[in-house]
């Protein structure tokens, strides 16, 4: 393979259907097309986890977040298990970072030579709110995200502009340099999270006349499956959303925040191109989760439908096949492998125990025999929740209670859950056997909820995290690094 570079392009709340090249039929993302047309777009990417933080540890780690015990946003990545990064400096490369990382801290050994901007948890202990699960009652934020929603500049689009200017610097300065190891510039934005603010410039591309409303579904909020049920008291955004044109509004907002990050990818990709650093560089974009933007009633994230979890995920560079699009399922775990194949790094007897497969040979026809999870152990989820794919079939284990089974051929909006019928009896079985093949629900369920428990006696009990509060009472979202005192 000729390339020995990898620009790993990320961000954040991008959800899998979002993509003008994955069909969607208002959303523009020329550049994140571009790419897709000159390389591979697997449909069916995954998180390992709903929220930033235990997605971003196993986007680190090449490890499922039950292997790596970073449950949630109260337990961070903290350079105790192998990164990527780790591996690209002990191989003799060098790993960059620029933009948000969410890690515990910037001093944790992170594996990356150097940090630009980065964005990690404004305190160490992250949103200890969420270790008290079911338990926490609506938030006092949730209103924020109906009601910061339009068009003009936040801190946020700014972070993002400085971000894709410092990536072009460092490209320009690292095609001038005499430096020739192996690299990995991890180029990592913040929008399309909210709050859903767009650029002006982006406005007109949305009028609200063409927005789609979300499809709530007509389940009464105390008749939706338990674990749901607990998910909507907890982040009770619809509540703050009254009018079919604000939620357009927001909508709106949320794609012209897609068009905004792919342009600033774009700048990102001009540099490569500009620099001539192209002819020996791979590409991998993704996002770390997704966005429900208030399908069956949910905004943000938190739950396994695949608004949710599905995320974008394309490969492009050098050896890499062309318009190309690979059903097979991937997950965030494939990246590690990917950074080492796209660095030449040779794989250890060890990574034979690692979950992921590499997207390169995934792109070249690879179609590895493996059973993809992802799993949610955070605020508002009174237990643990796993999903897998299984062909056309979806299905999510909620340990204590019934499962959920959708066929996401006939059935993309997950509208119908066909878990009670008998006559899928022996689906719902094989779908369980592939998930306890990864891993066991109800011994990871418990390890889950002890960890927490710890944490919280740690923290002085419940009533001690309750009265600390978060955050993101001052900030409402973790904070640009301009921002930290």
């Amino acid at each position: 393979m000729a390339a020995r570079n990898l620009l790993f392009l990320c961000t954040d709340q991008h959800t899998r259907r979002a993509l003008g090249c994955q069909g969607h039929s208002l959303v523009k993302t020329p550049n994140l097309d571009r790419l897709a047309a000159g390389g591979v777009r697997f449909a069916n990417a995954y998180t390992c986890s709903p929220i930033c933080v235990p997605a971003r540890s196993a986007l680190a780690t090449g490890r499922y977040v039950h292997q790596t015990g970073f449950w949630g946003c109260a337990q961070a990545y903290d350079g105790s298990i192998e990164s990527w990064a780790h591996r690209v400096g002990r191989a003799g490369g060098k790993a960059v970072a620029i933009g948000k990382l969410h890690y515990r801290s910037p001093e944790i050994p992170s594996g990356f030579e150097q940090q630009i901007l980065p964005m990690h948890l404004p305190d160490p202990t992250g949103w200890p709110t969420g270790l008290l699960r079911g338990r926490i009652a609506p938030l006092k934020t949730n209103v924020d995200v109906a009601e910061q929603i339009g068009w003009g500049e936040t801190d946020y689009t700014n972070y993002d502009r400085s971000i894709c200017r410092a990536a072009r610097e460092w490209l320009h300065n690292q095609a001038r340099s005499s430096d020739d190891r192996p690299w990995v510039l991890f180029v990592s934005f913040v929008c399309p999270h909210n709050p859903f603010i767009a650029p002006h410039e982006f406005k007109d591309l949305y009028p609200l006349a063409d927005v789609d409303l979300p499809v709530a579904g007509d389940t009464p909020r105390q008749a939706r499956h338990p674990a749901e049920a607990a998910i909507l008291r907890a982040f009770n955004h619809l509540d703050y959303f009254t009018d079919d044109d604000q939620i357009r509004t927001a909508r709106a907002a949320y794609y012209g925040l897609c068009s905004f990050v792919d342009q600033q990818i774009g700048l990102v990709l001009d540099a490569l191109a500009e620099t001539g650093l192209e002819n020996d560089t791979t590409i991998l974009y993704t996002s770390d989760h997704g966005e429900m933007l208030g399908h069956l009633g949910f905004w943000g994230k938190y739950v396994l439908y695949e608004d949710s979890i599905g995320v974008p995920m394309i490969v492009s560079g050098p050896d890499i096949p062309s318009d190309k699009v690979a059903d097979v399922p991937v997950s965030h775990v494939d990246c590690f492998q990917t950074v080492l194949q796209a660095t030449g790094i040779a794989a250890r007897d060890e990574d034979a125990s690692l979950p992921g497969h590499s997207l390169i040979e995934i792109a070249r026809g690879a179609q590895p025999d493996r059973t993809i999870v992802s799993e949610y152990h955070d605020g508002g989820s009174t237990t643990g929740s796993f999903m897998v794919r299984n062909g056309s079939w979806k299905y999510i284990h909620h340990a204590g209670f019934n499962p959920q089974l959708f066929n996401l051929d006939s059935d993309p909006g997950e509208l119908n859950d066909l878990s009670a019928k008998p006559e899928l009896r022996d689906v719902r079985a094989a779908c369980e056997a592939r998930l306890r093949t990864v891993l066991d629900p109800d011994e990871v369920n418990t390890r889950a909820f002890l960890d927490q428990a710890d944490m919280i006696a740690r923290l002085g009990g419940e009533r001690a995290i309750i009265e600390r509060g978060d955050y993101s009472d001052e900030h409402h979202y973790t904070p640009v690094p301009e921002m930290k005192e």
